[in-house]
């Protein structure tokens, strides 16, 4: 090929590539953004608060383990102070042993000294004393060996709680940082909507919680009849009712501030009930029972993992301590997505009117 038409099918290739290359990137109109859909965010947002409340009872679980080690070092610290007292006074019977047979040592044997004795009855005397201090020096020895062991063993124990301690402390730490976490994802995404969106956000959520409380009512899994509280369960529900209107604090057991579960196990323990702290626990070790047979008093638990918890007060309401930015408040027991219930105290039997005039209260027995 001549180099002249080289060059002609070099430049018509050159024309060709550019009249079939795409239009630049601005030619191209973008589409709009799509708004969320206030489902959507009703759905992040729940979301994003049941994270944070998972979080907050994971850190709860910690600090009680913590409050309970905290207790085990200082137990053990005390009877470790006693053991080391008992082992210096130990120590002293010793050596005072120690002194009185380095004085008292002769190179004749008892048996010659009762062979040589005028008055062989009051050798034997002796050595019946003899063979008592004895005794009384080996108790002595014993008594020092076995302290000394039992100091050893609670110093190593002492060791190993505080150890655990300080890894629970490392521990909280790291989940009091993921709540936070979580709270600020929360934060970001109310700050991001508007006041119309927060308005036809929170009316969304109410019709839901509304649709879903008929739901339940009409299904009868409530029941129809209106229990009686016990005794205790009725001081828990005055007490939860004294909360009305407190703020909700991620972590606070009151008596100015609650989180869900800080509230229900503060109520039992101020009714004479003490109960786990957490929602988790609550469900995993008190009894449970259907939701027909609720009264007030008792516990309902919210989410697949355990992680609400509200007061049940009767009418198909519950005091709870909903979520950061909000207060104690009533609502409908089905304002969350229910698990389940339980009873503090399942043993004790619904008042009667003589009950509740303060005649005192029944027998324990079973309630349904």
């Amino acid at each position: 090929m001549s180099g002249r038409l080289l060059r002609l099918v070099c430049t018509a290739a050159v024309a060709v590539g550019t009249a079939l290359a795409p239009l630049p990137a601005a030619a191209v109109p973008e589409p709009e953004p799509r708004e969320r859909s206030v489902a959507d965010l009703v759905t992040d947002l729940q979301r994003l608060y049941r994270e944070a409340e998972e979080a907050t009872e994971t850190y709860n679980a910690t600090e009680e383990k913590l409050k309970e080690k905290r207790a085990e070092v200082a137990r053990l610290d005390t009877q470790l102070s006693k053991a080391r007292l008992s082992l210096h006074d130990s120590r002293g019977a010793a050596g005072r042993l120690a002194r009185q047979q380095y004085q008292n040592t002769t190179t004749i044997s008892p048996y010659v000294r009762l062979l040589l004795a005028r008055d062989p009855q009051h050798a034997l005397d002796q050595g019946h004393v003899i063979g008592q201090l004895a005794r009384e020096r080996a108790v002595t020895v014993g008594r020092l060996t076995g302290t000394e062991h039992r100091a050893d063993e609670l110093a190593r124990r002492a060791r190993t709680a505080l150890d655990d301690q300080l890894t629970l402390a490392a521990r909280q730490k790291r989940e009091r940082d993921a709540v936070q976490e979580k709270l600020t994802d929360v934060e970001e995404l109310l700050a991001s909507l508007t006041a119309e969106q927060l308005t036809r956000l929170a009316e969304f959520e109410e019709k839901g919680v509304e649709k879903a409380q008929e739901e339940l009512t009409t299904s009868g899994a409530l029941g129809e009849e209106d229990r009686k509280p016990t005794r205790r369960g009725e001081t828990a529900l005055r007490y939860a009712r004294r909360q009305l209107g407190k703020p909700y604090e991620w972590g606070a057991e009151g008596p100015r501030t609650y989180d869900c579960s800080g509230l229900t196990s503060e109520a039992w323990a101020h009714a004479g009930t003490p109960i786990p702290r957490t929602s988790q626990e609550q469900w995993a070790r008190l009894p449970r029972i259907p939701l027909k047979n609720l009264r007030p008093g008792d516990l309902v638990i919210y989410f697949p993992k355990a992680t609400h918890v509200a007061m049940y007060m009767g009418r198909g309401k519950v005091i709870e301590a909903p979520r950061t930015g909000e207060r104690i408040k009533v609502s409908p027991i089905a304002a969350h997505p229910l698990l389940g219930a339980v009873r503090p105290d399942r043993r004790d039997r619904p008042q009667t009117a003589r009950t509740r005039k303060g005649d005192g209260q029944p027998p324990a027995t079973e309630a349904r």
